[in-house]
């Protein structure tokens, strides 16, 4: 029986908890919750009738897995602890990133982007470093091995793991990837400030296309060669034009950002010379726009994660569906819409959390690792060094360092 805390009593954790309950294979329990909002956590626990734990620290002592879901800017020291505590560690994107300088001015317009991408990496690669000291203690004590699981749902929406499927069966090349994430602005109150959310568009969307183009050149490259083809270059350009005089603003798109961009666009070369191009902004209304379109040798696949028209429905009165969940950020339930039948599952939501716990027991590498953890966030802020000098071409060398031997 593993025992399972979740760090967080916000959106994710709420995700990740109904994620949890449909967990089939694992025998699991829920031990219970911990945020620093003792309100917030007492009325999650209470709702869900688990324990609400006072402090991180009793989280840990009665846990095996900890799932965190809090803001980004604490992944790394609460993995890190985690860590060093042998438990195995769920972590929620963005994997990690840099937060500024923690001084009262500081600013996401004016920061050295050189000093943003060192530091952010180096913030990845402390976790895998922690993660491989756990690994070797537990070696030596005989004990499980603690993993680390970055919380990439869109490695597990069946469209990319069925994409996974046919990369693996043909044997085939990729030769370029396209894909976007993109809606009208986020859930959380604290996005659209760096020294939080540690950037936009592109750390908040983009990285959910990046990392599933990231992980099916990785699955290739295991098929192909025996490890996986990582990214090797990036350009990117990023914008902010909801901060346009021009703009026009009738209410539908979120505009409260301070110091972040509200487009990105990535470039993205890998080791083998193909390419992919990644788009994340808040300009699109309509719902969410998630997809990512796989061009390789011998097949093209179109993974539609959002939307999906399985379901297709008309409803001439807003009224009428006002107890009907139809998609997440329609704006407006009248007219067609493309309902979804079960949002979580067509996202992989429910297939991630899965997958991670029977990596857990059984001790085997997850799909999504601290690996590709890491090479989201280098990819993503080397394209926001690479932004800020006009689209010039940024090398990633400094973070391959570490290959999946080193962990065993």
């Amino acid at each position: 029986m593993i025992r399972t805390g979740i760090i967080g009593s916000g959106f994710a954790a709420h995700f990740h908890f109904e994620a949890l309950r449909r967990v089939y294979g694992t025998k699991l329990t829920i031990a219970g919750v911990y945020s620093r909002t003792q309100t917030k956590r007492d009325i999650f626990a209470t709702q869900r009738k688990i324990t609400s734990f006072a402090t991180f620290e009793e989280a840990l002592e009665k846990s095996d897995v900890i799932h965190i879901c809090t803001p980004a800017i604490t992944h790394t020291p609460l993995a890190v602890q985690a860590l060093s505590a042998g438990k195995s560690v769920i972590i929620e994107k963005p994997f990690s990133g840099y937060f500024g300088d923690s001084t009262e001015d500081f600013s996401g317009l004016t920061f050295d982007r050189l000093v943003g991408r060192k530091e952010a990496v180096a913030n990845a690669q402390a976790i895998i470093d922690a993660e491989i000291t756990a690994r070797q203690k537990a070696k030596t004590d005989g004990t499980r091995p603690p993993v680390v699981c970055y919380a990439e749902n869109w490695v597990y929406a069946p469209a990319i793991q069925k994409e996974r499927e046919i990369l693996e069966k043909t044997g085939a090349q990729i030769l370029w990837m396209h894909g976007e994430e993109s809606h009208s602005g986020s859930h959380s109150p604290y996005y659209g400030m760096w020294k939080y959310s540690g950037g936009g568009s592109i750390i908040g969307k983009g990285v959910h296309p990046l990392t599933a183009a990231l992980y099916l050149k990785g699955v290739e490259g295991r098929v192909r060669q025996g490890k996986p083809i990582r990214p090797m270059k990036v350009s990117a350009r990023t914008h902010s034009i909801t901060k346009n005089p021009g703009f026009v603003d009738q209410g539908h798109i979120r505009t409260s950002y301070t110091d972040v961009e509200d487009f990105g666009a990535v470039h993205v070369t890998f080791e083998d010379n193909t390419i992919a191009d990644i788009f994340a902004t808040e300009l699109v209304i309509g719902g969410v726009h998630n997809w990512l379109e796989v061009n390789t040798v011998n097949h093209r696949t179109v993974c539609n994660i959002n939307p999906n028209n399985s379901l297709m429905t008309y409803n001439p009165l807003d009224e009428n569906f006002k107890d009907i969940y139809v998609v997440e950020k329609i704006g407006t339930k009248q007219g067609w819409a493309f309902t979804s039948l079960d949002e979580d599952w067509f996202t992989g939501y429910q297939h991630e959390i899965e997958a991670f716990y029977r990596s857990i027991s059984m001790g085997t590498t997850p799909e999504s690792d601290s690996l590709l953890g890491l090479d989201t966030v280098a990819v993503v802020y080397a394209a926001y060094l690479s932004a800020s000098l006009l689209g010039t071409e940024v090398d990633l060398g400094q973070a391959s360092k570490n290959d999946r031997e080193n962990f065993d």
